[in-house]
């Protein structure tokens, strides 16, 4: 695997804020901006304009009673966009032609999160005034997104990547029965502790402890506090097998921290990137695992650094989803840690088995 590939990679974990190379998918994407009028956040702080930006494939179809019956919303990860989806990983396998999420047969809505993409964020002009949101946030703006922006008053399926995992697991419980079924990929439902929490913690504190920071009024990139915030990415979603495969020398090694760094860091902002990691805060959804009573289909691979299955969580928890069923994608070569969840050749046949068990 060359150091090129391995970059896509990290990218696909929807940890570092890169720009991917995306294949052509088969249906031309749309973007589209939806605008909420005076969005208030669970801060208590209002947006007059709240821009959420989306991305979609295909067209809606609607039953008799006029209800979209084949609307599909995938969620990206912290720092990621829904444009990340079309990349081949992804789109070539489920978005292709006989594709298991062919265009040709569903409606596919790719949102970008409240502070992501070109979704309204601190850096286009509020920088820290922006109002500090959290994944309760995220989830209410992408229900008024689907309600009042694009018409669909219910989903076939939900999936989401590790941020977007977590927003499933809210999504399930705020909207009961909202999706017919979800697919969660990449995290747990549970309090952001432990080493997940310390990992956040540094990241947050090098840019807030960087003296170029000032308070978020910076006139410069505080650049040293970004290395350290991506670095702490890096390893975050890093893959043990690939890596190894990937730079098998110091020198290999060496070679792709620099150019790491080198693409990763011009385009990054400081006060987008520490909002987005700050959201997570008081995300805890264990409370009410079995308000989730769709059919759920939940994957994680071993080699997830950020959610180790040796802490015996997700096993202990699924037991609590009375339609649910965990899967650990045990580590190979093949597996790339928390970006596993963006390679859909690696859990194709469980989204088939989930879309079968919802039928209705």
């Amino acid at each position: 695997m060359s150091r090129r590939a391995l970059t896509g990679l990290l990218a696909a974990a929807g940890l570092a804020l890169a720009t991917a190379a995306f294949a052509a998918p088969a249906v031309t994407p749309k973007e589209g901006d939806f605008v909420v009028r005076d969005f208030k956040f669970r801060s208590g702080e209002t947006l007059p304009e709240l821009r959420l930006h989306y991305t979609t494939l295909g067209e809606p179809r609607r039953d008799a009673q006029g209800r979209v019956t084949n609307a599909v919303m995938v969620l990206h990860g912290t720092g990621g966009t829904g444009r990340q989806f079309l990349s081949p990983q992804f789109a070539d396998v489920l978005l292709a032609p006989g594709g298991l999420l062919d265009p040709a047969k569903y409606y596919v809505i790719l949102p970008d999160g409240i502070g992501h993409g070109k979704s309204s964020k601190p850096s286009d002009g509020l920088h820290a005034r922006f109002p500090r949101y959290d994944y309760d946030d995220m989830v209410a703006a992408q229900y008024a997104l689907l309600t009042q922006g694009l018409k669909v008053d219910r989903l076939r399926l939900l999936m989401g990547t590790s941020m977007g995992c977590m927003h499933g697991f809210v999504w399930g419980e705020t909207y009961p029965g909202f999706a017919q079924a979800l697919m969660p990929m990449a995290c747990l439902p549970g309090p952001i502790a432990g080493r997940n929490r310390v990992w956040r913690k540094l990241l947050m504190d090098a840019i807030r402890q960087d003296p170029a920071w000032k308070g978020g009024d910076y006139a410069q990139q505080p650049t040293q506090g970004l290395r350290t915030a991506l670095g702490l990415l890096l390893v975050a979603g890093s893959a043990p097998l690939p890596w190894q495969i990937a730079e098998p020398t110091r020198d290999a090694a060496d070679a792709f921290v620099d150019g790491y760094f080198k693409d990763r860091l011009p385009p990054l902002d400081a006060n987008d990137l520490l909002y987005q990691v700050d959201s997570s805060r008081d995300y805890d959804p264990s409370a009410g695992l079995e308000k989730i009573t769709v059919p759920v289909m939940w994957i994680n691979s071993a080699d997830d650094f950020i959610n180790p299955p040796e802490l015996g969580v997700a096993e202990r928890e699924a037991k609590r989803l009375p339609k649910g069923t965990f899967v650990l994608l045990p580590a190979t070569a093949q597996t790339h840690g928390h970006g596993t969840h963006t390679w859909a050749a690696l859990w194709r046949d469980r989204l088939a088995a989930l879309l079968k068990a919802s039928e209705r």
